[in-house]
């Protein structure tokens, strides 16, 4: 219940490449409970579940991993494929190795590569092969590797710098979900930084464990956002302890061990405030809640700590484009 919530920006690229093809969009839409009247709010966000219920269904409806954005289709198939490959590996460096090795026999394929230099690894993607307007594959394509490594040795790859070849894009807000570390753009590659000590690291994961692994990845590593250990991660699982008991952020910089001040300067640093993170996880709250009818719109707005109905009305409609009564319906 407390994973962040996904901007309808990443559906509406998501749905880019199926649309060139010409594929209509709206029966997996509506298949993952997403109306299609909300990819016109430009605020609008959905759960991750619909997220990656929707990217099954474009996989199953084009028989395309790269789901219409690459040169040629990547099958059905394919990852799980590269993931039996590589499951016998002794280190999680063998196992990218062996999984950029296996991706690069398909010709079309967008290159994956694997650089170590002294203490640093590099995780680069060539998609200069790719039709990707909105960066939708190569990002994804990123996150999906990182989280497939993470899962491989049992504990999570902290990424120490992002770069990508193209400008800041308009939804680069959404970038301390995918990648909650310092990001470059403009870049002469596209890539991920980490530290090489990861990659001497044992796998943990065996046949019987991928085998559950598959049955729903990699949708639900691309639709799951990853909080990392950032300041404001930090500060959002203080904030989701007890929604019913706000912390103020006195509280909150006692927790941390620091100072209210210090506090608020490392926020600004991050170009966020703790006002704006508390919106942020009443927003997501709000829109888990209205996706399940399981309470009355009064009641969640009780629940998230307004004072009354209207309170909440106005914020909603602020944070997503949508009443609560509209986003509701459009979810039903």
């Amino acid at each position: 219940m407390r994973e962040r919530t996904i901007a309808i920006h990443f559906v509406r690229a998501a749905l880019r490449g199926p649309q060139r093809h010409g594929h209509d969009c709206a029966a997996p839409l509506r298949q993952a409970g997403i109306q299609p009247a909300l990819l016109d709010q430009p605020r609008a966000r959905i759960a991750p579940e619909q997220f990656a219920r929707l990217i099954q269904l474009l996989w199953e409806s084009l028989d395309d991993e790269y789901l219409g954005f690459g040169r040629s289709a990547s099958k059905r198939g394919t990852f799980a494929m590269m993931c039996h490959t590589l499951i016998h590996c002794r280190t999680l460096e063998k196992a990218l190795l062996r999984g950029t090795l296996f991706y690069s026999l398909f010709p079309d394929a967008p290159a994956i590569r694997l650089d170590v230099d002294g203490d640093w690894a590099r995780l680069t993607v060539d998609d200069s092969s790719l039709w990707d307007p909105d960066h939708f594959l190569v990002e994804s394509l990123l996150v999906i590797w990182h989280r497939l490594g993470s899962w491989l040795i049992g504990q999570r790859v902290r990424i120490e710098e992002a770069t990508f070849t193209y400008p800041e894009p308009s939804h680069a807000s959404e970038y301390e979900l995918l990648f909650p570390c310092r990001r470059e753009f403009s870049r002469p590659v596209t890539c991920l930084c980490f530290h090489s000590r990861y990659l001497h690291m044992p796998l943990l994961q065996d046949e019987r464990t991928l085998k559950h692994f598959l049955q729903h990845s990699p949708a639900d590593l691309l639709a799951r956002p990853d909080g990392g250990d950032s300041l404001v991660s930090q500060i959002r699982r203080l904030l989701g302890r007890d929604c019913n008991h706000w912390p103020d952020l006195d509280n909150v910089a006692r927790q941390l061990n620091t100072s209210p001040q210090t506090l608020r300067r490392r926020l600004r640093e991050e170009d966020s405030s703790f006002q704006e993170l508390k919106d942020n996880l009443r927003r997501d709250l709000a829109i888990y809640h209205l996706g399940r009818n399981e309470l009355a719109i009064q009641d969640i707005a009780e629940q998230l700590g307004f004072s009354e109905p209207s309170a909440f009305h106005r914020a909603f409609k602020k944070w997503t484009g949508l009443t609560p009564g509209a986003y509701r319906s459009q979810e039903s």
